[in-house]
């Protein structure tokens, strides 16, 4: 993984180079002796015009050629479906060592451009109807008064706002919560030296700062990042090939789609029924779990992602968060990378650098942020929006 940031001189192609030398290194192979690849990024065509073969164009001067090389974009879910993807085509038996990558560079000069390419993350076709369906999802709560809001922001905050209030309405779940986990992560961050951000924050002090969109105050946000990340996934018989390894296994990788439901069907959600569903793949249950990197591209998501995963019933997230159950040295620490609000979130690299994160994990390698003992590790990583969640939600399970 590279570090996440804002990059000026760094490009799609220099940001991939550095993932996959560096993964390759650390698996001890060599590029000839990937069999393909899955290649995963949301922007380029949108910012660059690369709209067709990145994959092969980012690949071939590492050597990586005359194999298949699939290009990958499932919104911010892209770089985990890449790896769903390998880890088919290792089950299958199609190739026996495959590498997935993940990548965007997506901060330029034009700041319009850079909010403008999520515009397409959701059903372009029916704009009015997904804006009324939002609006009335956080029409319960109304926010305090004399807010100054930003102005130019990505719509998607304005979606996330409205679930954030949604869920507020139905169980009291409150800002200084979703603030607490903004802290939380920020602080984890600060252990990172691969973290966009690297400042330990309090809960008074993200509560204080500018307000995107009530109630999110600009910490609580993912920003706008560079970077990119890599694994080379192999079957158990290529693990003879090299000494160098250390292997941690893929328990489970699930990838689902969302469906039409009532906003208030909190057990369909999406992220609940894919959860459930790596779940029975490994054979664990949440109990067993010993950290985990969830989608929080705003604070509250990590709140829904922690009742998703069964980690606290619905509604009971904001609690857990209070609690301190999901910091470090807490009963489950969750995000101890920083997650996407100050690691930061290069969209297509995103799934990616979480299952980075949670091998660094497992292997003991993780440095001031080690979670102690841990043995099995969940990853959530949510794609897009259709009407009431993300479009697709992917979780990955992975243990010693």
């Amino acid at each position: 993984m590279t570090r996440f940031g804002r990059f000026v001189d760094e490009s799609v192609k220099s940001l991939t180079a550095r993932a996959v030398t560096a993964a390759l290194a650390d698996s001890g192979l060599s590029p000839n002796r990937i069999k393909a690849a899955f290649f995963a990024n949301a922007t380029q065509g949108a910012l660059e015009g690369q709209h067709m073969v990145r994959g092969q164009v980012a690949l071939r001067p590492l050597k990586i050629e005359g194999v298949p090389i699939i290009n990958v974009e499932n919104a911010c879910a892209s770089a985990t479906t890449a790896v769903n993807l390998a880890v088919s085509y290792i089950k299958s038996g199609v190739a026996d060592v495959v590498l997935a990558v993940g990548v965007d560079k997506m901060v330029t000069s034009d700041k319009a451009q850079m909010l403008r390419v999520f515009d397409g993350a959701w059903d372009v076709h029916d704009t009015t109807r997904g804006t009324q369906l939002l609006i009335e999802l956080g029409s319960g709560v109304v926010p305090p008064k004399n807010i100054q809001e930003q102005q130019k922001r990505s719509f998607f905050m304005d979606v996330y706002a409205a679930f954030a209030k949604a869920h507020m309405d139905t169980f009291g779940t409150t800002q200084r919560q979703i603030a607490l986990a903004s802290a939380k992560n920020h602080t984890h961050s600060s252990l990172n030296p691969l973290a966009q951000y690297q400042r330990a924050m309090t809960v008074d002090e993200v509560l204080s700062a500018p307000t995107v969109v009530w109630p999110y105050t600009i910490p609580m946000c993912a920003p706008v990042s560079d970077g990119a990340a890599a694994l080379v996934l192999c079957s158990r018989n290529a693990l003879k090939e090299t000494a160098e390894a250390r292997p941690i296994k893929v328990l489970a990788s699930q990838i689902r789609t969302g469906i039409s439901r009532n906003s208030t069907d909190f057990d369909k959600h999406v992220g609940h029924l894919t959860a459930t569903a790596a779940y029975d793949e490994a054979s664990v249950e949440p109990g067993d779990i010993s950290c985990a990197e969830v989608h929080d591209a705003t604070a509250f998501a990590e709140i829904q992602q922690i009742e998703n995963l069964m980690f606290a019933p619905f509604g009971g997230g904001g609690w857990f968060i209070e609690q301190g159950d999901g910091t470090l040295g807490g009963k489950l620490p969750v995000n101890p990378s920083g997650g996407l609000q100050s690691k930061g979130h290069p969209i297509g690299a995103t799934g990616i650098a979480q299952l980075h994160e949670l091998t660094l994990q497992l292997r003991g390698e993780a440095g001031a942020r080690q979670v102690d003992g841990a043995r099995l590790a969940i990853a959530e990583n949510g794609g897009g929006l259709y009407g009431v969640e993300e479009a697709t939600a992917a979780v990955t399970i992975l243990g010693v």
